[in-house]
């Protein structure tokens, strides 16, 4: 077996041991005869995996009993409508900031739904970078705050989260459980699932219960997250492999250790950016205090070089290094599951392409 160093930015890198585990209990789970994608979304071998997938989100975030933990459909995309669908009311006005592309999507759907306020907006600057909490231009009385922890794209990450009246809500697609942070300050938090906690097909949501009763009646049952809550999760076919995955992926993160994988986030990025900051060949695009951790992003000196780059890199098995397409550049997705071995041969290559290039 031959494996990459897969840099995507979603779908991306699993850990290797749970693709393993996956590969020896596919054709039959848990001596059920079947595999788990066969299985009824209500039977007992289903149920236990659903459990713990919660058990397992509850105990990594540390959350208190007013908080639900849902699996839904549609991934992160789908929530930004939902949001606003059952959080904010008529005559009502939601905060967001613009911290870039992620952010401007959610305020875009926003918009077809509600009133909206720009709180701040840096989403065009370049350097990238997030707001700050003292730039916060908020509406008293407001629906709730939307911040995105963490944009994938301009690899920009919010390092400390605002304190504010309104409940906060946060896109949190692309550094999910990479870090410990209190999530019941929190009044509803989502994420895509297949950038750090397993294969496409469901969002993580993590809401506080009362939130969800603003709902209006007419809101149809589907897209009311108290339906959710009430039904577990359960009240559709719900997405049971990626739920499946998913629960093996939080399995390993509570092994792992959550503080040490937030430990060794940091230092697998430092290394990283040290490596851009040391040499004149390579330009970081970030403002420094906002660099993620999760998405590391840089320009070549020689922009016209970085086509090469990425194509050499990819004949290295240093593959998913391009940029987003609406930025362009090199982009490094380094999320909880990608090892440090990588980190260690990007950092060669790149030493090695600038003596060979520059």
């Amino acid at each position: 077996m031959s494996r990459v160093f897969n840099f995507s930015a979603g779908p991306a890198t699993l850990p290797l041991e749970v693709i393993e585990e996956i590969q020896r209990d596919l054709p039959d789970y848990a001596g059920s005869g079947m595999s788990i994608m066969e299985s009824s979304h209500r039977g007992k071998e289903y149920s236990a995996v659903h459990d713990e997938a919660v058990a397992n989100t509850k105990e990594l975030l540390q959350l208190d009993d007013d908080h639900a933990v849902l699996f839904m459909q549609g991934g992160a995309s789908t929530q930004f409508p939902l949001i606003p669908m059952n959080l904010l009311g008529a005559g009502q006005t939601a905060d967001y900031t613009n911290s870039g592309t992620w952010a401007g999507k959610a305020i875009k759907e926003a918009k077809l739904l509600g009133n909206v306020n720009i709180a701040a907006d840096c989403g065009k600057e370049i350097p990238t970078r997030v707001p700050t909490e003292s730039e916060l231009q908020l509406t008293p009385g407001a629906a709730y705050l939307h911040i995105t922890s963490n944009e994938t794209i301009s690899g920009a990450q919010w390092k400390s989260f605002p304190k504010t009246e309104a409940p906060l809500v946060a896109d949190m697609s692309s550094d999910m459980l990479s870090r410990p942070f209190d999530a019941n300050q929190f009044g509803l938090i989502y994420a895509g699932a297949q950038k750090n906690l397993g294969p496409a097909g469901m969002a993580l949501v993590v809401i506080r219960k009362d939130l969800a009763d603003r709902a209006p009646e007419n809101l149809p049952s589907i897209f009311k997250y108290k339906t959710h809550i009430e039904a577990n999760s359960l009240y559709n076919t719900c997405p049971c492999f990626t739920i499946y995955t998913y629960m093996l992926v939080t399995r390993w993160i509570k092994k792992m250790g959550l503080n040490a994988l937030y430990q060794q986030n940091i230092d697998k990025a430092g290394k990283l950016y040290a490596a851009i900051d040391g040499s004149d060949f390579y330009k970081g695009t970030a403002v420094q205090e906002c660099r993620s951790d999760m998405n590391v992003t840089w320009r070549l000196t020689n922009e016209d070089l970085e086509s090469k780059f990425i194509a050499d890199a990819a004949e290295q098995g240093l593959k998913g290094l391009k940029g987003h397409r609406s930025v362009g550049g090199v982009r490094a997705s380094i999320y909880n599951a990608f090892p440090t071995a990588g980190i260690d041969a990007l950092v060669s290559f790149m030493q090695e392409f600038e003596r060979a290039n520059g």
